[in-house]
């Protein structure tokens, strides 16, 4: 495993990394990777400590013995979980993430998160079943801008042999036994149910990933072409020409547009492509794609703003 991370080159040589640590077996292989390939002075760990649980000041202190133990610098955030109902597990995300950015910030740094190839076959089957879009299907990427994920070609079978071997311990989080949770319901009976039916199910929705990623690469240079070949101002193209494109092209344009304008993904703009290439073609036209983005047709040239 620490060769493959080596030859991987997520986490190069001199390149400081922040490294999430939950004090699962994951996060722990992680940094204790990180830590063996890097100088320990360029290893940041980051704990989010939620309070939710009786023990998690249990897996604070183990996070804390653990990175003394390598010489690694661990940063420890507890913050307050917000009054009212909400998605919990989207808060925790939430925090965690904007954590190791914070520490991140600056200073180069990637960010480095435990995700296994069993988290990708999880993501993937969940995502497929709450929000249908070809993008569901293309799972988690080993690399995302500064966030790189080293563990994804591992299991976590590989990641409990490494630990073991490494004489490491780590701490069980009891809520990922727990019904109540979607991901934890893919888990603990989807995926079971699934391995009855094919042996091989996890390894088939991984290369069925794989090998929809490498024809996404294909799809992104035609949406390229078409917005670069474009007459008018970058980041736009003439609705004539949209409504002209294959309804399948057509959408991915107005996908391309409305990421580019929100700076991240906004689910569900593709579905309105039919409507933005029958958005009138003099004067002014508006029209919302959801998640605070909207086309907009000026002279019959189309932009997405948020």
């Amino acid at each position: 495993m620490l060769e493959a991370v080596r030859e991987g080159g997520l986490l190069p040589p001199g390149v400081p990394v922040v490294a999430m640590l939950s004090g699962g077996r994951d996060s722990t292989c992680l940094v204790d990777l990180a830590a063996r390939l890097l100088d320990a002075e360029l290893v940041t760990a980051v704990h989010v400590n939620y309070r939710l649980r009786e023990d998690a000041d249990e897996d604070e202190a183990f996070c804390e013995a653990f990175c003394e133990r390598l010489g690694v610098r661990l940063e420890v955030e507890r913050p307050r979980r917000p009054e009212g109902p909400g998605n919990l597990q989207s808060w925790a995300r939430d925090a965690r993430y904007a954590a190791a950015a914070r520490l991140a910030h600056g200073g180069g740094a990637r960010i480095a998160t435990g995700h296994t190839a069993d988290d990708q076959v999880e993501t993937i089957l969940y995502r497929l079943a709450s929000s249908p879009s070809r993008r569901a299907l293309l799972g988690m990427k080993p690399r995302d801008g500064s966030l790189v994920r080293p563990l994804l070609p591992f299991t976590r079978e590989e990641t409990t042999a490494y630990c073991e071997e490494r004489g490491l311990a780590w701490r069980d989080d009891p809520t990922n036994e727990e019904g109540g949770y979607a991901r934890n319901r893919v888990r603990n009976d989807l995926l079971p149910a699934l391995t009855e039916i094919h042996p091989a199910a996890s390894r088939n929705v991984l290369r069925t990933a794989a090998l929809l990623r490498d024809e996404a690469e294909v799809l992104d240079a035609l949406v390229d072409a078409e917005l670069e070949g474009s007459n008018g101002p970058e980041g736009t193209i003439a609705v004539r020409r949209l409504a002209e494109l294959p309804g399948a092209l057509r959408r991915l344009v107005v996908q391309r547009l409305a990421d580019r304008a929100a700076g991240r993904p906004v689910p569900g703009a593709a579905n309105h492509a039919d409507e933005v290439a029958a958005l009138r073609r003099t004067g002014t036209a508006m029209l919302d794609l959801g998640g605070g983005v909207r086309a907009v047709v000026e002279r019959g040239v189309l932009r997405a703003e948020r």
